[in-house]
């Protein structure tokens, strides 16, 4: 069973600002963050034993161990992810029933149709720009009646500002000599509200069972981690359109501004998490 990657699909983010430290940040970094959100998820969505489980962008390996650990020596647990190097973390994790594998959401071809009783996804969602052909690659590998489990960032409320947090990079981001380099469009989020994930799950041939909008708080130490979440999180795109010569100097100038935000506890960033869990039809 292989899952196989093929050239990136348009408007995607780029795989190719990784690196072994981000890599290893975020391994890190995620602990705390979006593994709890996992947790929760695969929590939500009842997985138990003997269950074959299909973890779409699983970074590390974090989740996908956990959720081996739920499915027990009669399930099993492949996770994907697209970025080779987080894989190479990830295949330290050394269970009998738990393997990972370099993947793209948007091609599952190599996988089994009908093949997996439970699809996860989490903190991936928004980072796939064709939502459609990958609900539908989804669908394909669920059997009838597989459970599809989301948790993603969605937009900003409408006429929510950006985040502080973001608004304060981005800032930094608009002084010279970063001007001089415009983020390419298409290299980030592309997020959904909760009308529009209904709409894409029924489309690809789900059965919605809970869409839900949940507050989520993440703490940073200081300005310097704050950058560094971003940036290992973003797989390097936060800075991944600079030369390279520059990215300190634009480490240097987020965390300044972001030193504003600081309070005693650190700086909390409060934002919204997305969870959808849907019934393959």
């Amino acid at each position: 069973m292989t899952a196989t990657s093929k050239a990136p699909t348009a408007g995607a983010p780029s795989m190719a600002h990784d690196s072994g430290e981000l890599a290893a940040d975020y391994e890190k970094l995620s602990a705390s963050r979006q593994f709890e959100t996992g947790k929760r998820l695969a929590a939500d969505l009842a997985i138990g034993a003997g269950e074959r489980v299909l973890d779409i962008g699983c970074g590390t390996g974090l989740l996908a161990e956990h959720i081996a650990g739920l499915v027990g020596p009669d399930g099993r647990v492949l996770g994907i992810d697209p970025l080779p190097l987080r894989i190479e973390v990830a295949q330290a994790r050394t269970l009998a029933n738990l393997a990972f594998e370099v993947g793209d959401a948007n091609d599952l071809g190599a996988l089994p149709e009908a093949g997996f009783d439970v699809v996860v996804l989490n903190a991936v969602f928004h980072w796939l720009p064709d939502k459609p052909r990958a609900l539908v690659q989804f669908a394909r590998v669920l059997r009838r009646g597989g459970r599809i489990g989301i948790s993603t960032r969605p937009p900003n409320a409408a006429g929510g500002a950006r985040h502080p947090v973001y608004e304060a990079m981005a800032r930094a981001m608009a002084e010279p000599p970063f001007d001089r380099y415009p983020r390419p469009r298409g290299s980030f989020v592309s997020q959904v509200d909760a009308g529009e994930m209904r709409a894409l799950l029924v489309a690809a041939g789900f059965m919605p069972t809970r869409i839900e909008v949940r507050p989520s708080a993440q703490v940073h130490a200081t300005p310097e981690a704050a950058v560094r979440f971003s940036e290992a999180s973003s797989f390097g795109n936060l800075l991944g359109h600079l030369p390279p010569e520059l990215r300190p100097a634009a480490r240097a100038a987020m965390a300044a501004k972001l030193a504003a935000l600081m309070t005693p506890e650190g700086i909390v960033q409060q934002g919204r998490r997305l969870v959808a869990m849907a019934v393959r039809r």
